[in-house]
């Protein structure tokens, strides 16, 4: 029996955009996080390679018949595998979940079939060599460079998605500039949950502004966590997905039901980190 995997969403605590190369990649200094909410990811030997994708998110990838997944499996030269996605988060949202996934299925891969995992996965996407670690970390340069940070304090957040898609594209396009400052070069101790807020806070997603402008409903969002008693409300990614930290999971769900109660349509988790 191969045991399966999961795909947790990552967050972007901050996100700097610090440069642009000359390929016209951009160059990030970002803090990422990654959390009990995510995807999962199942394989059952079966002849070729195949995906199924089922789940309450699943809707999303319906008519992709080349996703990342699969992309992933390639890549390790998988056969004889069927796989199941089941898939919990929203599509395109800025909390990395087909990043997630494609990770996944290289993990899974690999202890299914022995395989070594591939020395380079960047060309899977700028998320998935985070996505790899899946534990707290600094990701720089074009994603290629991942480091662990320090221990974080008990937290949890709220995750919150207005269901309304964000062109990653536009949103780089209307950055005012590409050579914003970075984190510090050494990340602080943070000895509790309110240190580490008011660390974080002097911190940036510089995406979220011109996300904001994009699509309104971001500031809906952070004005909702905002209400609800989040100590800091921010936009993951490059949206429209976004986070609002408290001290514990009790406060937490509590914030999301308030939200869904009055924004049934949006999508809201309340969530633990990893």
């Amino acid at each position: 029996m191969i045991a399966p995997e999961r795909a947790p969403a990552k967050v972007n605590l901050a996100l700097h955009v610090i440069g642009q190369r000359a390929d016209g990649y951009h160059q990030l200094d970002s803090l990422v996080v990654f959390t009990d909410v995510g995807d999962v990811l199942r394989a059952t030997p079966a002849p070729g390679l195949s995906l199924d994708v089922t789940g309450p998110e699943a809707a999303g990838l319906s008519g992709e018949g080349d996703n990342l997944v699969l992309r992933a499996a390639r890549l390790m030269q998988a056969d004889g595998l069927a796989l199941t996605l089941e898939k919990h988060l929203p599509v395109a949202s800025g909390i990395g979940g087909g990043s997630s996934d494609a990770a996944a299925a290289l993990r899974l891969v690999a202890r299914a079939t022995g395989r070594a995992l591939p020395p380079d996965v960047l060309p899977l996407g700028a998320d998935v060599p985070v996505c790899m670690s899946a534990q707290p970390c600094r990701m720089r340069g074009i994603g290629e460079d991942v480091t662990p940070i320090p221990p974080l304090p008990q937290m949890a957040m709220v995750l919150v998605n207005p269901r309304v898609g964000v062109s990653t594209p536009e949103v780089f396009r209307a950055l005012a500039r590409k050579d914003n400052a970075p984190m510090p070069d050494t990340l602080p101790a943070w000895p509790d949950f309110a240190r580490f807020v008011e660390w974080l806070s002097a911190q940036r997603n510089d995406l979220q502004a011109p996300a904001c402008a994009a699509v309104p409903e971001i500031a809906q969002v952070l004005g909702a966590l905002e209400g609800s008693g989040a100590a800091l409300a921010r936009m993951s990614g490059s949206g429209a997905t976004c986070f609002g930290l408290f001290p514990d999971l009790g406060q937490a769900q509590v914030a999301a039901d308030t939200i869904s109660g009055v924004r049934p349509g949006w999508w809201v988790r309340a969530t633990a980190l990893l």
